[in-house]
């Protein structure tokens, strides 16, 4: 091997470019993938790129029904592109690549590597041998092999990150394929979580999401069912850490515990995404989900009642197979009563490899169709009720990066409030940053945002905003990449927007 062809072997110098689908673990994940291959040598392909990068990698997801369909196309329009760009890599990783194993280089053969969900920290090594050795490397592990919070990281966000807790799910619903592809949950020692997130904090990072596909379930692995509660008191301890968030817990593992430390730890915020899946006690049944309506309205009530300003949003899936009209009357009779602030609605899809995707009722698409718009048009009208009692009220918000589509056209910058709801308000004359705190008054709801059109009443310059400064300095004084080919000019791809539990399975 030459000394140019070892310079390339190990990264130096050449681009990459993750495309991520999926749920939040998917989005933790790709920042590590990121992390990994800036720690060997590689840098990110500039904004545009659209797959003219030195090495693409596809983080995938496996819970929808044409998932496969989807990574194969796209897998297709860059074959052209590897042909003509010798050296060019690609790479498939995530839940379809674990389900899928050696299926994907019969289909693509212009694969260079194969990894699962258990040993993405070997990404950079099967990079390496792919090009060595010049031929596809399938590697699936079938067990954790490193956590994937102890891996390299290259956040997103300077001011708020995903901190993994747990991973892999005990549950056994009948319409998610995630147990099978990321195994039985396994938990994180608590002081490896709480140092993490200190030497977070410790960077400037005032606002963290605890991360797990059952999150609340935390404590399994040792046998202590109040670990959650506890892990939130220890948060609260953490000088510097302004927002505590996590998702997506499971009504089955909702404690009373859970709901006291809540509402007692001040940087736990007055937020819970809670998936419901369905309202009709038959439906439940046969999801295999072990709880029921009465539990699960049971549960919003204590909560309503430890924090009365607290913002449930839920996942709810519409034409699961056996549905019937009265099935899905009881779903909107648990919509009503709950009153959710939003609700991530899906229609039923068909998981390859579940019971679900087998069993027999499956329900015409016309029919899950018509349920689907009325459930939305039910949940769009309660949104909005509940958005206009936040009119007239001060909140305090994080100033986001990235969140206001047409905030350059209208002036306007947007922020999360301490309940997450998401809030357009006037850019004031001061210097205010992604990560900075302002408190604004509330003048207008719609469905899915507020707005505060009046002058902000109070700016906070925060160690998050002096985080992203600093970052975007030393982004901007980066050399661009040295690429094999030429880059596109435009937008690129948005990041997936991992909203409610993403795969839809908690």
């Amino acid at each position: 091997m030459s000394s140019s062809d070892r310079s390339l072997a190990v990264g130096v110098n050449r681009s990459y470019e993750i495309r991520t689908y999926g749920c939040q673990m998917n989005v933790h994940d790709s920042e590590r993938l990121s992390g990994l291959l800036e720690t060997a040598g590689y840098v990110r392909a500039p904004e545009g790129s659209d797959g003219d990068a030195d090495v693409v990698v596809f983080n995938t997801c496996a819970v929808r029904e044409n998932a496969d369909n989807r990574l194969y196309g796209n897998l297709g329009r860059l074959a052209p592109m590897k042909t003509k760009r010798p050296g060019m890599q690609i790479a498939v990783g995530g839940c379809l690549a674990q389900k899928d194993r050696d299926t994907i280089v019969k289909k693509a053969p212009w694969v260079d590597v194969v990894f699962g969900t258990h040993n993405i920290g070997k990404l950079p090594v099967l990079l390496e041998r792919a090009r060595v050795q010049e031929e596809a490397q399938v590697e699936i592990a079938e067990s954790l092999e490193a956590f994937p919070s102890t891996l390299p990281t290259r956040r997103e966000s300077a001011y708020a990150a995903w901190v993994s807790i747990s991973v892999g799910c005990n549950n056994t619903c009948t319409f998610c394929i995630v147990p099978a592809l990321r195994g039985k949950e396994k938990d994180r020692r608590t002081g490896d979580i709480l140092a993490e997130i200190e030497a977070l904090v410790g960077e400037g990072v005032s606002e963290i999401t605890l991360l797990g596909q059952n999150v609340n379930a935390y404590g399994s692995d040792i046998g202590d069912r109040e670990a959650f509660s506890k892990l939130l008191r220890a948060c609260g301890k953490i000088e510097g850490l302004e927002r505590v968030r996590f998702t997506s817990p499971h009504p089955r593992d909702f404690t009373d515990d859970v709901i006291a430390a809540m509402a007692e730890t001040p940087n736990v915020m007055p937020q819970l995404h809670m998936p419901m899946q369905s309202g009709s006690d038959t439906v439940l049944k046969a999801m295999r989900r072990s709880y029921r309506q009465e539990r699960y309205l049971g549960i919003i009530e204590k909560v309503r009642a430890a924090i009365p300003h607290a913002a449930i949003t839920t996942d709810i899936i519409v034409g699961f197979p056996g549905e019937t009209e009265e099935d899905f009357e009881q779903t909107l009779h648990a919509v009503r009563e709950a009153r959710f602030a939003q609700a991530f609605t899906f229609q039923y899809s068909k998981r390859p490899g579940t019971p679900a995707a087998t069993m027999e009722g499956q329900i015409p698409k016309k029919v899950v169709q018509e349920r689907y718009e009325r459930l939305v048009a039910l949940q769009e009208e309660i949104s909005w009720d509940e958005n206009k009692k936040q009119v007239g009220r001060t909140l305090e918000l994080m100033v986001a990066e990235g969140e206001g589509r047409k905030d350059g056209a209208t002036h306007r910058l947007s922020g999360r409030a301490r309940d997450n709801r998401l809030v357009h308000f006037t850019k004031p004359d001061a210097e205010v940053r992604p990560g900075d705190v302002v408190t604004v008054e509330i003048t207008y709801a719609a469905p899915h945002h507020l707005l505060a059109e009046g002058a902000v009443l109070d700016v906070r310059r925060t160690r998050a905003g002096d985080a992203w400064e600093k970052r975007n300095a030393a982004e901007a004084a980066k050399p661009a990449g040295v690429m094999l080919g030429l880059p596109k000019i435009g937008a690129p791809a948005p990041l997936p927007v991992a909203t409610g539990s993403g795969c839809g399975c908690d």
